[in-house]
């Protein structure tokens, strides 16, 4: 079951509607062009973004729709959320504390906490959570992120959410590795940081930030509030989800504030990357000092400092945060010395490499450090393949553990597919070798004796890495008869319990361990909730090949058609020689 971090990618890899442009912009220009052709691509209602030179905004433009299928032009000065980047805002008010001597990034979090408290167990006992493992997503807390909640339901406290509560959906939110351990990203972490500066400064949290962070900054048209003020509510954009549908009510609240409440601009959003640059170089100090921002931007463990992802040294060290909610997306890039960066943000989810083309795009542009001005990509196949060597590519492949990439055919060319859109297109080069028309990256295909695709290379920067095959396509298995149907009922009894999340999951007598163990850390699975049933389509065995899920090998897969209320999607159930179940991935091809 694959998690999504909105996490840019490194340039290293990102490199290698109308769309109008906002007023005060220089008009019409290839940047519009590109922006345009991305969104159709995409079908993204609307986007705007900022772009930071020189340590100053230089541009904000807005591009098409407030609402998917609307007629309300997006302007600079719309509202969009932005997920987990409210992490990255959320540390600097943190941190201010810290600097102001009133909280301690390597204490007890306990000290402070009052209205709840981390609950003690054999991983407590040992080393407790800090602060400085929430902002580094090193203490050991668990629940990934936050699905929020619709505009007309019940939305639980806070301490229901730290605690898994009802009416919360997402599951308590507890130690269950040793602090310091491991890097493993937790938006519970952040919650658990909200309740610490809530308890501390007796405000609430979108007071305190307000006060300590966005005025002193300048964001004007930010507010962690959640639900918005009715005034603020009539400047936001309306989120649309990867599979192209209006999300209820527009948006979704979150009382998770700290790790995906904020609504804000790309201008908003670039004036805060503009305070970290200056205070980095000891030009500003409206919240955190120069000493601060540079711990702030130390690595702690896999790249991840105190709020920030970080990537490069030097002239080209680049803080980074995606931010995802039900409906938006959105990406922070800056680069700490040159004064150059780059915000987007978008009324959808978008799994595609979408926003990575627009951060290469800008870096060059604007020629970011360490980015090559120019890539030149392949115009044209220089070598023909034939339709049934190209069809037989098409499939799943796994660059790495529970990360698949999707390979299609259009009208005779090879694209990822990321939400059952085209992506990133390569052409062939020779047989069975293709280059990206985007970046400097080259697939080869692996075949067996038989002609049948194994695996794949992917060659980017001078590394070569090995994906195997995962499998066809959902979309071109022939449906067949059932072979197992006593699997399938372990199947269908399994789904049942992953729509009711938790205990029900950590039971369930179809799953290995290991994904009672990780399904049962949250709430119900998304793609299982409203349930009504699957019919089998194929299986395949897929022993050999080198995947493994949730601790687990994987010796078979088997395809299935899921119904929700929601409609049909494709289904893979991933099986032990054992025929237990190690895990599930729904499926758009």
């Amino acid at each position: 079951m694959r998690t999504t971090i909105r996490r840019v990618v490194p340039l290293a890899l990102a490199l290698t509607g109308c769309a109008t442009a906002a007023p005060g912009t220089s008009g019409s220009d290839d940047l519009d062009v590109f922006v345009a052709a991305q969104m159709a691509q995409r079908h993204v209602p609307g986007l705007s973004l900022a772009i930071i030179q020189d340590g100053r905004i230089v541009e904000a433009r807005a591009y098409g729709v407030t609402d998917p299928g609307g007629h309300t032009p997006v302007t600079t000065s719309t509202l969009f959320q932005a997920g987990s980047i409210s992490k990255s805002v959320s540390a600097l008010g943190a941190l201010r504390l810290v600097e102001q001597g009133r909280l301690d990034l390597d204490a007890d979090v306990n000290r402070t906490l009052t209205t709840w408290k981390v609950p003690s167990n054999p991983f407590t006992a040992v080393k407790p959570v800090t602060l400085r493992g929430i902002l580094s997503h090193t203490a050991g807390l668990t629940v990934h992120g936050f699905p929020g909640y619709a505009v007309d339901v019940a939305r639980p406290t806070l301490v229901q959410v730290l605690d898994g509560e009802p009416p919360t959906n997402t599951a308590p939110i507890r130690v269950d590795t040793a602090p310091g351990a491991m890097w493993r990203y937790s938006g519970g972490g952040y919650t658990v940081m909200q309740q610490m500066i809530v308890d501390l400064t007796g405000e609430p949290f979108p007071d305190f930030m307000r006060r300590t962070v966005l005025q002193p900054i300048g964001m004007t048209n930010s507010s962690f509030e959640q639900p918005l003020p009715p005034a603020m509510a009539a400047m936001t954009a309306g989120g649309q989800y990867g599979n192209l549908q209006p999300v209820k009510g527009r948006w979704h609240v979150y009382p998770e504030m700290a790790a995906a409440g904020l609504w804000t601009t790309p201008t908003d959003l670039a004036r805060f990357a503009i305070e970290v640059q200056e205070a980095y170089a000891g030009r500003s100090s409206k919240v955190i000092s120069r000493a601060m921002t540079r711990r702030m931007l130390t690595a702690e463990k896999q790249g991840d400092g105190l709020g920030f992802f970080l990537q490069g040294t030097g002239p080209t060290l680049l803080f980074n945060h995606g931010g995802r909610d039900e409906g938006f997306d959105a990406s922070l890039n800056a680069l700490a010395e040159s004064g150059q960066g780059l915000v987007v943000m978008i009324n959808a989810n978008d799994n595609s490499n979408m926003m990575n083309r627009l951060v290469a795009f800008v870096a060059r542009k604007y020629a970011w450090p360490g980015v090559a001005s120019t890539y030149v990509p392949p115009v044209a196949a220089a070598a023909p393949i034939a339709v049934e060597r190209l069809r037989a590519i098409a499939g799943r492949y796994e660059r790495s553990n529970n990360n698949m990439m999707t390979l299609g055919t259009l009208n005779g060319r090879l694209y990822v597919i990321s939400d059952g859109l085209p992506d990133e297109e390569f052409v062939a080069v020779r047989d069975d070798q293709f280059q990206s028309v985007d970046r400097d990256v080259r697939l080869g295909f692996v075949r067996d004796a038989s002609g049948a695709v194994t695996r794949l290379t992917w060659t980017m920067g001078g590394t070569t890495r090995t994906a195997p095959r995962v499998g066809p396509l959902v979309s071109s298995l022939a449906r067949q008869a059932d072979p197992d149907p006593a699997l399938t009922a372990r199947v269908d009894a399994a789904l049942r319990a992953m729509a009711q999340g938790g205990a029900a999951v950590a039971s369930a007598a179809a799953l290995t361990p290991g994904a009672q163990r990780d399904f049962s850390r949250s709430g119900p699975w998304p793609a299982a909730v409203g349930y009504r049933g699957i019919a089998f389509v194929a299986s395949e065995r897929v022993a050999g090949r080198g995947l493994e899920r949730h601790g687990s090998p994987v010796d078979r897969i088997a395809y299935y058609t899921l119904t929700t209320d929601s409609g049909q999607r494709g289904l893979m159930v991933h099986l032990t020689s054992d025929g237990l179940i190690t895990d599930f991935d729904d499926v758009v091809d």
